[in-house]
């Protein structure tokens, strides 16, 4: 069965069980590692990555104390030694994912115990899902707690106050009140704006990159406000990052403020695809000139648009990035992208033509199209 299973899941059974439950049995004598590693194989068959976690949270929360702040305690003492800066959470401490689900499920009645503990586990794993229900059920002491975060030396802290809060997290309950109101969380960004560590800007840009999809007028008040007072690389690396989306959809705002010019100068002559048809795995290059027809030059943002063919021949378009470019007065530049066409877990793939758009400073200047194969 297991060579069946794929992603993250697969590593949550009774090896999960076996592995998490030794280290518990090693500061918590009497620890039954063996029933523990039982009822989890028997119970995960059949279940997705989410519900796995949770039958290994409960199964802990069957045999470590009732008193919740002591079964913390003895969860705490299993956490091992901070993530460095580009370790990975799900490659170095993916295990740990069943005990902040612990202090999500089970702390509430402990608010301030349990965001302490969540402190300790982000600095080993994350805990931008679990404190999220400590936003909606104890918001004032969260979003304080979320503040001092920043100021943490600890980049993983720094980065759990930025993502803990961000409105639209992957695989987590949209918060809805910060749809509403994004101004709470500009605020946890504030002082992380020009942040030293590569993990942290990661977040507050993907978090301003939420912010537009909700509030664009603010999200673009805020950027243009950070460019002006906080001059730095990091900052800049943020804003261009956080405004993604709105550049994909050739927001003219966001791209004059990413410093995009004369769009509509430029033209796009010839675009080419080849080869003409491929089948699913395989690439197709595309090749594309630019003209600048201005007397003075201009940096443009270029990317490719393709439109996904689904079934009953309706067509989904997905941006890709294709390549920043300065062009000088009346120059001519020639770009060129391999795009493959591979499987992935989020995308099913159907035969047929894919139309693929040009775009300049979001404006559709020319299309090819390639036929794609199954």
């Amino acid at each position: 069965m297991a060579s069946q299973e794929y992603g993250l899941k697969r590593h949550f059974n009774e090896d999960a069980a076996v592995l998490i439950g030794t280290k518990v049995l090693a500061v918590h004598p009497g620890f039954d590692v063996d029933g523990y590693a039982e009822e989890v194989a028997a119970r995960i068959p059949g279940k997705e990555l989410k519900d796995r976690v949770l039958v290994l949270t409960e199964g802990l929360r069957d045999r470590l104390p009732a008193d919740y702040p002591a079964a913390v305690e003895v969860l705490l003492a299993i956490l091992g030694a901070e993530l460095a800066e580009g370790e990975g959470m799900f490659n170095e401490s993916w295990f740990l994912m069943p005990v902040a689900r612990f202090v999500e499920e089970y702390g509430h009645d402990h608010p301030e115990v349990s965001l302490r503990a969540l402190e300790e586990i982000t600095r080993r794993h994350t805990a931008e899902y679990a404190v999220r229900p400590y936003i909606e059920k104890h918001y004032e002491l969260t979003m304080a707690t979320l503040a001092k975060w920043t100021a943490s030396p600890s980049h993983n802290v720094r980065r759990a106050a930025s993502e803990g809060c961000r409105s639209r997290l992957p695989w987590a309950k949209t918060l809805t009140r910060f749809v509403k109101d994004p101004r709470p969380v500009l605020e946890i960004l504030e002082p992380l704006r020009s942040d030293t560590s590569e993990y942290v800007r990661k977040s507050v840009a993907n978090n301003l990159n939420d912010i537009t999809k909700d509030d664009r007028e603010l999200a673009l008040a805020t950027a243009t406000r950070w460019l002006a007072e906080s001059t730095t690389p990091e900052t800049a690396w943020i804003v261009k990052h956080g405004l993604r989306t709105l550049v994909k959809k050739g927001d003219q705002d966001a791209l004059r403020l990413l410093g995009a010019t004369g769009g509509e100068h430029i033209e796009v002559p010839s675009v080419r695809i080849a080869p003409t048809a491929i089948w699913l795995g395989e690439s197709v290059t595309i090749r594309v000139d630019l003209v600048n027809g201005d007397s003075t030059p201009h940096s443009v943002t270029v990317d490719y648009v393709v439109h996904h063919v689904r079934q009953g021949g309706k067509a989904i378009p997905k941006v890709f990035k294709f390549a920043t470019v300065d062009l000088g007065a009346g120059e001519r530049r020639t770009l060129e992208k391999v795009h493959k066409v591979r499987e992935i877990q989020t995308r099913r793939y159907y035969p047929g033509d894919h139309l693929v758009d040009i775009q300049v400073n979001g404006t559709v200047l020319a299309s090819d199209r390639f036929e794609l194969r199954l």
